[in-house]
Order: structure tokens, then C-alpha cells, then sequence
């Protein structure tokens, strides 16, 4: 059984751990708050990444369709827009190459050099098209550049 002066001496005691709690929180918290600041900037900046990639598919998809879309800047254009409407301002650079269907590894620009392939090889398209976008971050960090560029890049062949 508890007596009085046990119960007394028990509440004493608890009594001065209060002030050692408020300042363990008081300075933890900028710390706590730097790494949730980090950990959404993190994030933004992984988000920005895969939706510029997504553009770069979305538009070699679309240009891949058919010759004529190959050259079809504004349509390609367009179809990243489109996959990334969250994103403004998204840089889009279509690349057409050629190869030969025997030896794909050696391509050319197909606008400088036409291809010609002896039989039975046959000429390939190959559609590039490279997504960019300037970033910038919510807060200025100190040795941290003031904006990051996402880049995505998608390759695909022209059916004909």
C-alpha cells in the first residue's frame, strides 16, 4: 500500500521535468521544420522530373505515328503540353535520324545526309524528342544553385 509522502515525493518529482521538455521541442523544431521543407522540395522536384519525362513519351508517341507527324513540330509540341499541362514553359526539340534496318547503330540526320542502304536493308526512321524545364526552388538554399533543370528524352521509330 502507497503511503502519503510516497505519492507527494512521486508528483515533486515530475514537476521539474516540464522545462526540460519545452526547450528538447524549442530547439528541435527548426530542425524538425528544415527537414519537412527539404523532404517537399524533394518531392517537387522528383514530380517535375517524371512529368517532363512523361512529356517527351507522350510526344515521340505522337510523332511516331506516320512520317508526316515526324515533321510535325507543332503537333508534337502539343502532345507534351498536353501529357504536362501542369508544367509551363516546357521545352520540346524533335530529332529525326535515318539508319539502315541491317546496321540501326549508324544513323545520320536525315535532313544533312540521305541514307542509302543496299538490299535487302531499308532505310528507318528513328524520331528523338528532348523535354527540358527550369525548376525553381520554393526557398534559396545557400550552395544550392537557384534553379535545377528536368530533362526527359524519348526515342521511338517512325512506322511508315
Amino acid at each position: 500500500m502507497l503511503t502519503g509522502d510516497f505519492v507527494k515525493r512521486r508528483v515533486y518529482d515530475r514537476r521539474g521535468d516540464g522545462g526540460q521538455s519545452l526547450a528538447e521541442v524549442a530547439l528541435l523544431t527548426p530542425l524538425l521544420l528544415l527537414l519537412l521543407v527539404g523532404t517537399i522540395e524533394v518531392g517537387r522536384f522528383a514530380y517535375y522530373s517524371i512529368e517532363v519525362s512523361n512529356a517527351a513519351r507522350a510526344a515521340v508517341q505522337y510523332g511516331a505515328q506516320s512520317l508526316a507527324d515526324s515533321k510535325d513540330t507543332a503537333g508534337i509540341q502539343s502532345a507534351a503540353d498536353k501529357d504536362a499541362p501542369d508544367i509551363p514553359g516546357l521545352g520540346v526539340t524533335p530529332t529525326t535520324s535515318c539508319a539502315c534496318s541491317t546496321s540501326p547503330a549508324v544513323s545520320v540526320l536525315c535532313a544533312t545526309a540521305p541514307v542509302i542502304c543496299l538490299p535487302p536493308s531499308t532505310a528507318v526512321v528513328f524520331l528523338e524528342v528532348d523535354t527540358t524545364k527550369a525548376i525553381t526552388p520554393l526557398f534559396r538554399y545557400p550552395g544550392l544553385p537557384s534553379t535545377f533543370t528536368a530533362n526527359g528524352k524519348a526515342i521511338m521509330r517512325v512506322a511508315k
